[in-house]
């Protein structure tokens, strides 16, 4: 499960899933950069635990628009020399109860604008990138992608219909450019996470009400944790998932089943 000599940027990695991923990365091996847009604390001290800046940098930047999904993807690459691996990790999934009939403009835009429309930006960026450093070989692709989804892009959720779309758009996206792109070598898969207990979900989860719920849905009657998601995301970036393309990796504890 070795990375060695791959670089890789992870965004939305400062905390929770993406804070493990920048981990169990640079362990395997990666120089890796990840963003974060205000947890600038925890952002330095993982920089600090992962053995400083010559393993792993810490780049604050905002992701909510195309273009600024396509300005992270150059910072990156300038930073690090080229980029064989993008991780799109980053996303909010506003707390609270809206229904359709309440939703704002502005509440669907923002979270279409961080879930989506950011991930445009990145991952057109970062095929442009990947195509620039060469087409590489079958040992070896030219690059990876991986999107992080969600159980609730597989099956909907009740009001967070705007949360949903977008993580069903992914799953759509992963689809489409795992074909799109196999003529360039470069793998794109998905995994789409159930509950885990991290900063996002935590209001839910400590809600003694709503926990149950959760954890009734889940047939191992527990919430992941985040090493638990970032170990087959570090799976679909080595060579034993070199025959994976287009997959979509349900970590959920099962919870699809039931869903």
């Amino acid at each position: 499960m070795s990375l060695a000599g791959k670089t890789a940027l992870i965004t939305g990695g400062s905390r929770g899933i993406g804070a493990a991923a920048v981990q169990l990365f640079v362990q395997a091996g990666a120089r890796v950069a990840f963003s974060y847009e205000r947890a600038a604390a925890e952002a330095e001290a993982l920089v600090a635990e992962c053995g400083g800046e010559e393993h792993c940098l810490a780049v604050q930047h905002e992701l909510s628009s195309a273009d600024q999904g396509r300005a992270l993807v150059e910072n990156a690459a300038a930073a690090l020399g080229r980029l064989d691996i993008v991780v799109a990790n980053h996303g909010i999934w506003p707390p609270g109860v809206t229904g359709i009939g309440t939703m704002t403009d502005d509440h669907w835009r923002r979270t279409l604008g961080v879930n989506l429309d950011s991930v445009f930006g990145l991952v057109q960026a970062t095929v442009m990138q990947m195509r620039k450093q060469g087409r590489g070989d079958d040992a070896e692709p030219a690059g990876r992608i991986v999107l992080i989804s969600s159980t609730s892009g597989q099956r909907g959720e009740a009001f967070h219909a705007d949360y949903s779309v977008t993580k069903s758009a992914l799953i759509s996206l992963t689809k489409s450019l795992s074909a799109e792109l196999a003529a360039d070598n470069i793998r794109v898969n998905c995994v789409a996470p159930g509950w885990v207990d991290t900063d996002m979900s935590r209001t839910a989860i400590d809600n003694p009400e709503r926990r149950a719920e959760i954890l009734a849905s889940i047939p191992l009657r527990r919430p992941g944790r985040p090493e638990e998601i970032a170990g087959p995301i570090l799976f679909l970036c080595t060579p034993f998932s070199n025959f994976m393309n287009g997959s979509v990796m349900s970590v959920n504890g099962g919870a699809v089943l039931v869903g």
